[in-house]
């Protein structure tokens, strides 16, 4: 198994805590050695998923948590995005989790279809993104610190 390091974060559900999240991708990325733009766009595409969390997930409740965890490897960055608030199985999860091709790959998740921009936005800006809904919604998304490593990894997952 490949040797990476794990952050969790727990946040309320609400507005004002995406610039928290934006400011801790932007710490982490940095620290990695991210590019400037690298790392504009990753603080985009975390904040269009949490933005989802906090207008989407928690309609019918009070109060929600939203869960990040980071996997920082030697090569690429992995966010994961949960409206539930449980702690992750990061593992787990990843084999679990489904690529998304598509916005029409994603109909069931109603967190994510506010007219499908956000998930257009968040494929655009990142190298990965997969989904999983069995219970609330988890977006994994990948970035890479070297673009040439997406095709490579993109081509040893498909032969596998």
């Amino acid at each position: 198994m490949e040797d990476f390091d794990f952050i969790e974060m727990k946040v309320p559900a609400k507005a004002e805590y995406v610039g928290v999240i934006r400011l801790s991708i932007s710490g982490i990325a940095s620290r990695m050695g991210f590019s400037y733009e690298a790392i504009e766009d990753l603080k985009v595409a975390i904040s269009e998923a949490a933005t989802n969390v906090v207008a989407h997930a928690y309609e019918k409740k009070e109060k929600g948590e939203l869960t990040l965890g980071f996997g920082v490897y030697h090569n690429r960055l992995e966010v994961m995005v949960s409206d539930q608030g449980d702690s992750f199985n990061f593992a787990e999860i990843k084999d679990r989790i489904g690529p998304v091709t598509s916005v029409d790959d994603i109909s069931p998740v109603s967190q994510m279809r506010e007219g499908g921009f956000g998930l257009f936005l968040i494929n655009a800006l990142m190298d990965k993104v997969e989904i999983n809904n069995e219970y609330g919604v988890i977006v994994l998304m990948t970035k890479y610190l070297d673009e040439t490593e997406v095709d490579v990894n993109e081509q040893v997952q498909a032969n596998q």
